[in-house]
């Protein structure tokens, strides 16, 4: 993976592209949920493309297309990221996707009031695969309070434009979908003290199997 992070600016953009490679399960395990499935990709919030990057550097060749409302992210996504049917636009997260295929939400919905929350949720369902969500959870706990430290210092620090802080509850996730969806929820610390954790909320037929 230090090939992956090679491409990306020097500085700061590739140090953090370390950072994450090296301490961040999530990466490997949307790729495992992904893996063996032709369906397109949507990855809502996509950043400067490190998803896209590590699927593709892994061997998943399903289309994959990113939105950002962070137009200096995607023009480093674009110039980064440039393997075959992945694509990167900015947009809105709340919009309607018009997308058929799987969705990814890595760090995504706690920067969205509770409203936009089942909005974006309401989105995902609508494209009719599987939905990946990684996000902090608010408990009250020790690795929650971290998360919130952190990420008040991104925003301050100008790496993340966001508005507000807003984080899900586990019980808000598990209960978004109805009873067409089996639900996996799994920690997703890594090597942070943050209280990340994936959801995965797959319906009997989300995917296409390839032969």
């Amino acid at each position: 993976m230090n090939q992956l992070a090679a491409r990306y600016p020097r500085g700061f953009v590739r140090a953090y592209v370390r950072a994450k490679l090296a301490t961040d399960p999530v990466y490997e395990a949307v790729f495992e949920r992904l893996r063996g499935s032709a369906a397109p990709v949507m990855d809502v919030g996509c950043g400067i493309g490190l998803l896209a990057a590590y699927l593709r550097e892994r061997g998943f060749d399903a289309p994959i297309a990113g939105i950002d409302h962070d137009a200096r992210k995607v023009r480093i996504a674009r110039q980064v990221v440039t393997e075959h049917d992945v694509t990167f636009d900015v947009g809105d997260a709340r919009a309607p996707l018009g997308f058929r295929g799987n969705v990814v939400l890595l760090d995504v919905l706690h920067y969205f009031t509770t409203d936009d929350q089942k909005t974006i949720l309401r989105n995902a369902a609508e494209s009719g695969g599987m939905i990946l969500i990684r996000d902090g959870v608010r408990d009250g706990s020790f690795r929650y309070r971290a998360t919130y430290v952190q990420e008040t210092l991104a925003r301050a620090g100008g790496w993340l434009k966001a508005e507000r802080l807003n984080f899900p509850t586990r019980p808000f996730l598990e209960q978004s979908f109805d009873g067409a969806y089996s639900t996996e929820v799994v920690p997703m610390y890594g090597k942070s003290p943050f209280n990340n954790y994936l959801f995965v909320f797959r319906r009997s037929s989300a995917g296409i199997t390839k032969e």
